[in-house]
């Protein structure tokens, strides 16, 4: 397989060629992409039109643009992604299945367990186990994750893999609340991580002391350390509802006892404001187009997403408005 076909990434050679095509001659007519591959006018015209779907292509007929590949590329892999979530999220919880097959057998039935073997408390010592069974959670949740986490700063191997965790939960729409310690915010890449979050969507509070461990995905599944002293000897899962809804429990009067974290730096502070890769992209957008919807979509993110990155940009920069914080954004060299 070509390791540089857009195949993956859900779109048929037809259009990719039609797409490669507008790339290197932008602004060009519609129906000169039939020259692409002469044996197939009428490929070229479907290609065209899906890639118009798929807000690949924009412009009209006389004159046609492709979307710059650095919003392209992510919007299909994210498409592929969501597609491969719902998948995997149907083949995972395979309970339904296997209920429903079992009320055909005569004689007694049972529900079948959702830790599988009757247990109703799962050990998991190896630290790869722990981390590729989070790895999984975090991709088949479909709503809500809570995080309790006492660590004083993240390595950068740490940092990257969690980033792409939450900022994937992010974008299908799963809200994350995360506690952490007050000294996590003195080591400059946590901090910096925290704020990227927090400016994805995230909802963040920040306890002076924090000793408990907590991982809760959607209420039902829940994760804490067989030793919170040693957190090296791995964790504990359960399903069970008492146990969750008491983590859960635990969980909320944490959050309620903690203070909000500030997000983005103030503009007073004196502190030189660090934009995170999505604010970049909404700012140059902000810059670019009048209409929310259409930066939304060169940015490659949901309306509300979008208009909550603009509402952190103008809190950044001190700014009134839009046209201020663009003109100061400019002064900055930021744009």
């Amino acid at each position: 397989m070509d390791t540089h076909s857009m195949s993956v990434l859900g779109l048929t050679s037809a259009e990719e060629n039609v797409y490669r095509h507008f790339l290197r001659n932008p602004g060009t007519p519609a129906h000169q992409a039939p020259a692409v591959f002469p044996p197939d006018q009428d490929g070229a015209g479907r290609a065209i039109r899906r890639l118009r779907e798929l807000w690949l292509l924009h412009g009209d007929d006389e004159s046609t643009w492709a979307t710059d590949p650095g919003v392209a590329v992510p919007r299909l892999a994210e498409k592929q992604l969501d597609s491969a979530h719902r998948t995997v999220r149907q083949l995972v919880d395979t309970r339904p299945i296997l209920w429903s097959l079992q009320r055909d057998r005569p004689g007694p039935r049972e529900e079948p367990s959702p830790l599988g073997g009757g247990a109703a408390l799962r050990r998991l010592e190896d630290l790869r186990e722990v981390r590729a069974h989070i790895d999984q959670l975090a991709f088949t949740t479909r709503s809500e994750v809570l995080a309790a986490e006492p660590y004083d700063a993240l390595s950068p191997e740490n940092i990257a893999h969690a980033r792409h965790l939450d900022l994937r939960c992010l974008s299908r729409g799963v809200s994350i609340r995360s506690l952490v310690r007050a000294r996590a915010l003195e080591d400059p890449a946590t901090l910096e991580y925290l704020r990227e979050l927090h400016a994805g969507g995230a909802r963040i509070r920040v306890a002076d002391e924090l000793s408990e461990l907590i991982l809760v995905y959607d209420r039902r599944t829940a994760l804490v350390p067989i030793d919170a002293r040693d957190t090296g000897r791995g964790a504990l899962c359960t399903e069970e509802d008492g146990l969750v809804n008491s983590l859960v429990g635990l969980f909320e009067r944490l959050w309620a006892a903690a203070a909000d974290f500030a997000g983005p730096t103030a503009p007073d502070s004196g502190e030189a404001a660090r934009l995170t890769d999505a604010q970049q992209l909404v700012l140059t957008a902000m810059c670019a187009v009048s209409k929310d919807e259409t930066g939304a979509r060169q940015a490659g993110m949901s309306l509300r997403t979008y208009r909550r990155h603009i509402s952190d940009l103008l809190r950044l920069l001190g700014a009134r408005n839009r046209a201020q914080a663009a003109l100061l954004a400019r002064e900055r060299g930021w744009v």
